[in-house]
């Protein structure tokens, strides 16, 4: 009876969605999917936490739900429509939650998901429209992409003009990283380990979505990919130790509150020259949890982290803009005190 109904749902979803009469468009996803998406899309769900705060910077006002809802510290810095939204779960990613039903209840004109393209991802995004009659698109959510994603998904949801603005803030984001260190030779740059976990021994290896950021804002990712798989991994303390990063930026806080009395840690340069950084995470992480548009801004403080002469200017001040135009808030300076203390325990992920 329960499966007899769920069907019936989805067919009369499928139904109204042909009969409605509204006017469509093809788009062609990142994986190259055509996907048939109405001209007026008023009701957008995102499949995980990346895509999730794509959705909020562009069209707040069209989100139907969060994927895991804003914790309280990160509420004040979000619109009040958006930020009382109910939790769905996520289709996508670690500890997926969500489901057909879930997802037929909240009624989207549009689902899509912001990060990884990999054909895993185009499997699910083809069974979940399938499934529901849903339109779901994937967007590629790679640093290099983004101007071109966000102007994709800009114009599927209605919102070129916003879109517009993010892109080129990204853009001229990464025009001024390259202008000022294009005379700094591979010599000269700095060696840095992402620390994550509390432990700090889980890293992001090169490439990978969780350490780009790293890489874009100008340092040498130590944890080389070599023959390893995936984006992840478990490290030991000795690799650290033959790796010799000069700066560890964690977004943990419970490493950065353990490793200066951790012996293990103390002959790492990093830890000798006092140069562990926890990065901010609120009300989304600078450079991960997740990796969306969110580490836009994370680029302009590990630049000025690893190059503070090329870089001169207050991070407050780019914070501050930041804020105001990704996330639609006005901080105050006791605000902008607290996201930069990096005060922001537990995690979030794709």
């Amino acid at each position: 009876m329960h499966r007899q109904l769920l069907r019936c749902s989805i067919a009369l979803a499928v139904v109204g969605l042909l009969s409605s009469g509204l006017a469509a468009r093809e788009i062609a996803d990142a994986t190259g999917r055509r996907v048939t998406v109405p001209d007026s899309v008023a009701r957008g769900m995102a499949a995980g936490p990346t895509a999730a705060v794509v959705l909020y910077v562009l069209a707040p006002e069209k989100m139907v739900g969060w994927p895991s809802a804003p914790r309280p510290n990160e509420r004040e810095f979000l619109l009040p429509a958006a930020r009382d939204l109910p939790e769905f779960g996520r289709l996508t990613g670690r500890g997926d939650t969500a489901n057909v039903e879930v997802v037929l209840k909240a009624h989207p004109d549009l689902i899509f998901d912001f990060g990884s393209v990999s054909p895993t991802f185009a499997s699910l995004a083809s069974r979940v429209q399938e499934q529901t009659g849903i339109p779901y698109l994937l967007i590629d959510g790679r640093l290099d992409r983004t101007p071109g994603s966000i102007r994709q998904l800009g114009e599927a949801l209605g919102v070129s003009s916003r879109a517009e603005a993010i892109a080129r803030y990204v853009e001229d984001t990464e025009q001024l990283i390259d202008a000022r260190l294009k005379d700094v030779p591979a010599a000269a740059r700095r060696r840095v380990y992402l620390a994550r976990e509390p432990n700090g021994l889980e890293t992001g290896l090169t490439g990978s979505i969780n350490t780009e950021i790293i890489e874009r804002a100008g340092g040498v990712n130590v944890a080389e990919r070599g023959s390893a798989r995936g984006g992840i991994a478990n490290v030991s303390i000795e690799q650290v130790l033959a790796w010799a990063p000069d700066t560890i930026i964690t977004w943990d806080p419970h490493f950065f509150e353990s490793y200066a009395s951790d012996p293990v840690w103390a002959a790492v340069p990093a830890v000798r020259a006092k140069r562990v950084f926890l990065a901010p995470r609120l009300p989304f992480g600078w450079i991960d949890a997740p990796p969306s548009i969110n580490r836009v801004i994370g680029l302009r403080w590990i630049a000025g982290l690893l190059y503070p002469d090329k870089f001169p200017e207050d991070i407050r001040a780019a914070a501050r803009d930041f804020i105001k135009l990704f996330y639609q808030a006005d901080v105050t300076d006791q605000q902008l005190d607290r996201i930069l203390a990096g005060a922001q325990p537990g995690g979030r992920g794709r």
